[in-house]
């Protein structure tokens, strides 16, 4: 009862052709195909449209300045 047999498997495939027909089937899954050419264009399209435009002139670096490790915020409280 807890699994499902290949003899499962070919009786629903049998139900589902006798009620939908292979002509339906076959017609559905083009359809899915359609669908899913669609959507990966569509994609593309976005991922083209979203890339950013190219600087007109080159970034310059910024001026690292040193850090200090004084933390004012922690250096008042006492802890313990």
């Amino acid at each position: 009862m807890g699994g499902a047999s290949i003899w499962h498997w070919i009786i629903v495939g049998l139900i589902v052709v006798l009620l939908f027909g292979r002509g339906k089937i076959s017609d559905m899954m083009g359809d899915v195909a359609k669908g899913i050419k669609a959507f990966k264009k569509g994609m593309a399209e976005e991922d083209t449209a979203a890339k950013p435009a190219q600087p007109s002139e080159p970034v310059r670096p910024l001026d690292h300045q040193p850090v200090s490790n004084t933390n004012t915020a922690t250096s008042d409280h006492k802890i313990g």
